[in-house]
């Protein structure tokens, strides 16, 4: 594993954060937070000019061929600019399914699509019980019709089609099929829009077996745990700042050994959340071994990593943390979404556990 970035990679971070800072700064990000989708058209087309919108996906249906390693550090980059909208539901996470278990055709058809920036699209996964266990998934298809509901469906309103995780399948919905009604649901990150999907004998094309699905799950769960380290350093960044120009008794607060800790501890816990993520980008793209288990711990950590620098940062600033005017309480809402998302902190701790007997199982018949 070569320990650093290459030039290539530097170069693809350093061009993402100017991006970001030019086309979605914190007055933007606002703006499309107060919408209905939070999509702006026109962003989405700057987003498809850079090849954001194929990253990691084969060149051969549009996309640029870049590595896991590389949409870390997109992520991370837009998870700094909280950047709002359907990035993460369409190119990260459809888009991955659709690279994983996608035939041919249907990469030409929607993959394709995707990466030319054409299309926007979801994957609907959580039902009543809200468990991200696949196998508690009850929702199937009988004679290529969905009956049922689906929760929290990130990016829903402004999707062109749906792709649906049913007990016996992956499934591809038009928005606009017969039987399919979305509806507006609140959530607590305000940029990134949430929607309950209800389906009534709604037509639904068959995408392909599940048995590659945890595998681009591993790939979007690592990229919202790379966000979330984007999340992380921007909120430690404002906090350092603050505390460099704020004033208590004369002088400023980082000057006071408590205050200092704080911010210590949140360099402590960005920095090592970053080397995980890299770490499960690099596992993945080697596929190595303990890819999953690479991907679990990067989540696990971040998820409880976001928190307390959330926590610690508003901390800080006191009564300021807390108004409307200041940003930090957006990141902290977007780390307390996103650290449900995929399985919090307790999920994955659980499924290393069951990785480890697992492989202990197997080793032991193989003696």
């Amino acid at each position: 594993m070569q320990f650093g970035l290459t030039e290539s990679q530097e170069f693809l971070k350093n061009s993402a954060r100017k991006f970001f800072a030019g086309e979605c700064p914190s007055a933007e990000m606002r703006r499309l937070m107060e919408t209905d989708t939070a999509y702006d058209g026109t962003l989405w087309s700057k987003l498809t000019d850079q090849g954001y919108t194929g990253i990691i996906f084969p060149e051969a249906y549009g996309g640029v061929g870049l590595g896991k390693v590389e949409l870390m550090l997109l992520m991370e980059e837009a998870g700094r600019a909280l950047l709002p909208g359907p990035f993460f539901s369409t190119v990260v996470l459809a888009g991955t399914v659709l690279d994983a278990i996608g035939t041919p055709g249907h990469k030409e058809k929607y993959l394709a699509s995707i990466c030319q920036g054409e299309v926007r699209s979801t994957v609907a996964i959580l039902e009543a019980g809200a468990s991200w266990n696949l196998r508690d998934i009850q929702l199937s298809a009988v004679n290529g019709k969905l009956n049922g509901e689906k929760f929290f469906v990130s990016d829903a309103a402004v999707a062109d089609f749906l792709i649906v995780v049913a007990r016996n399948g992956v499934f591809v919905v038009d928005s606009k099929a017969r039987g399919l009604k979305i509806s507006p649901m609140s959530g607590i990150d305000l940029t990134r829009k949430l929607s309950v999907v209800e389906f009534n004998n709604t037509p639904a094309e068959e995408l392909g077996s599940d048995l590659n699905l945890p595998w681009a799950f591993d790939i979007a769960t690592a990229a919202l745990a790379a966000e979330l380290v984007g999340g992380m350093q921007r909120t430690l960044d404002v906090t350092v700042e603050y505390a460099k120009t704020r004033k208590q008794f004369g002088k400023p607060i980082g000057m006071f050994q408590a205050v200092q800790h704080q911010c210590a501890d949140m360099y402590l816990e960005t920095e090592s959340s970053r080397s995980a993520v890299y770490y499960a980008g690099w596992a993945l793209e080697e596929n190595s071994p303990d890819a999953a288990t690479a991907v679990s711990i990067a989540k696990m950590y971040c998820s409880d990593a976001a928190r307390t620098v959330g926590n610690r940062g508003i901390q800080i600033h006191g009564g300021m943390g807390f108004t409307w005017e200041n940003d930090l309480h957006l990141y902290y809402r977007r780390a307390k979404a996103s650290e449900t998302a995929f399985g919090d902190a307790t999920f994955h701790r659980e499924r290393i556990a069951s990785m480890v007997i697992d492989s202990a199982r197997v080793s032991a018949k193989g003696v």
